[in-house]
């Protein structure tokens, strides 16, 4: 897609067309899932990371779906076949690998920012990140496939998606076998802690769930309104939100000024 340009002042050059890449310019439609799909699986990840521990030994198959984080993996190994570790690890964290990509891809810095918000970040690292994504993304794959911050970085920095999906697709298969061997080596280690949680799991749940809202419910309040103006108005800007109660003031003031500066009216 073109666009026009923009004459510098007092410039007499011909007009000249600026490119956007396909990939930016998607419907709103696309701009709308991507989004939508982040959120889902972020409130399935949440959930799964603290159900994790009750339901691991009993349902470890719903537990990777909802949540394929190391710990999750790692203390499923005594309890599932390979062939369903394998496919649904899998499967969970490609998904949320290519929707992070493209997350990052179409929303950038706002992406990025929401990241580093979640994970808490430092500004440093998100240089450290940019920089190491910028020289060596595939290598950055491939250790850390899982990392939401490089998944986004890697959208952001314009990298190829013929590059990313088959780094990601190798960093996950490297990880799955990693963790299996791991779980299997300490496979007795996995089963007692397992057991020794069994016995307070559910105040072992019920602090994970509470320690997540204290940590997210600040944060949520925060960025719930720009989602949901995203959602519905998916136009590639996320406006700052105005608190309801705002906009009254924002409305008499801008009526005071418009009446300042209206002419005086002479009655006749």
């Amino acid at each position: 897609m073109s666009v026009e340009g923009v004459h510098p002042i007092g410039s007499t050059e011909p007009l000249l067309p600026i490119e956007v890449p396909a990939d930016i310019d998607v419907s709103p439609g696309k701009r709308r899932l991507v989004l939508t799909l982040s959120a889902v699986l972020f409130a399935l990840g949440t959930f799964g990371s603290n159900i994790g521990p009750a339901w691991v030994d009993e349902r470890p198959a719903v537990v990777l779906a909802l949540s394929s984080r190391n710990r999750n993996l790692l203390g499923s190994v005594p309890y599932i076949d390979v062939l369903p570790y394998a496919l649904l690890g899998f499967g969970r964290l490609m998904l949320a690998g290519v929707t992070l990509f493209y997350l990052g891809r179409w929303y950038g810095t706002k992406a990025i920012s929401w990241a580093e918000g979640q994970v808490g970040e430092l500004p440093s690292i998100y240089g450290w990140f940019q920089k190491a994504v910028d020289k060596a993304g595939w290598l950055m794959l491939l250790l850390m496939p899982a990392s939401n911050l490089v998944c986004m970085m890697a959208g952001h920095r314009r990298m190829r998606t013929r590059v990313f999906v088959p780094f990601i697709a190798a960093g996950i298969a490297i990880k799955l076998v990693v963790l299996w061997i791991g779980g299997k080596a300490f496979e007795d280690e996995i089963i007692s802690v397992i057991e020794f949680i069994n016995k307070y799991q559910w105040w072992v749940v019920g602090g994970l769930f509470a320690v997540t809202f204290l940590q997210s419910g600040n944060k949520v309040r925060k960025s719930l309104p720009e989602v949901l103006d995203e959602i519905e108005t998916p136009d590639g800007i996320i406006e700052p939100h105005v608190p309801h109660e705002r906009h009254f003031l924002h409305h008499d003031a801008d009526h005071d000024d418009a009446s300042q500066h209206d002419p005086p009216r002479h009655d006749a």
